[in-house]
């Protein structure tokens, strides 16, 4: 696996209980790279398909560098998972993506490199603020073996009562769950 004895990315081998993962969560909240959870309801295997949900918060952009990293170490395909939003917010996102995974392409194919980074857009069922759940519950329907999501900027009263959303996330996931924090100054893990 790619985070098996790489300093770059933190893995959380952990139960699936809400106290342990909220546990985790804050301890990670100043975490410089991207962090793993692996739980004891999760089946891991080698990375295919990463499922990357896109909702209409700036910071999901800075999980395209996480993505594509991953994808050409391993040859993943991207599933660009776009909130179904009525702005056009996590459209723009999206497009913010793929541009990087272009480039990215581009400087693949300058260099002489022979496979480049395959993505897709999948368009959600749910808006932004139930994309994670939803990403979390579509494993069948993806497949994927990695999801990309980016951790909370501040937790508001509801967070605080019921739990944060990756939370959530992380519980119903079938597959690993790889966190990166919004803010571009706790960025480490480079393409």
């Amino acid at each position: 696996m790619l985070w098996n004895n790489n300093e770059d990315i933190r893995l959380i081998e952990c139960g699936n209980n809400s106290r342990t993962i909220r546990h985790y969560l804050k301890d990670c909240r100043d975490e410089r790279r991207p962090y793993v959870f692996v739980t004891n309801t999760m089946t891991v295997k080698p990375l295919r398909r990463l499922l990357v949900p896109v909702s209409m918060l700036e910071e999901e952009t800075y999980k395209a560098e996480i993505c594509t990293y991953i994808a050409r170490r391993t040859g993943a395909h991207i599933i660009l998972l776009q909130a179904n939003d009525y702005g056009s917010h996590a459209r723009q996102n999206v497009n913010r993506i793929i541009t990087h995974i272009e480039k990215v392409n581009e400087r693949i194919a300058a260099n002489g490199e022979s496979t480049p980074v395959t993505y897709e857009v999948a368009i959600a069922r749910k808006d932004s603020f139930s994309l994670m759940r939803e990403a979390a519950e579509r494993q069948r329907d993806f497949q994927h073996d990695l999801l990309i999501l980016t951790a909370s900027r501040d937790y508001g009263l509801d967070d605080i009562i019921f739990g944060p959303q990756e939370q959530k996330a992380i519980q119903k996931a079938l597959v690993p769950v790889m966190l990166v924090n919004p803010r571009d100054d706790l960025f480490s893990l480079c393409d």
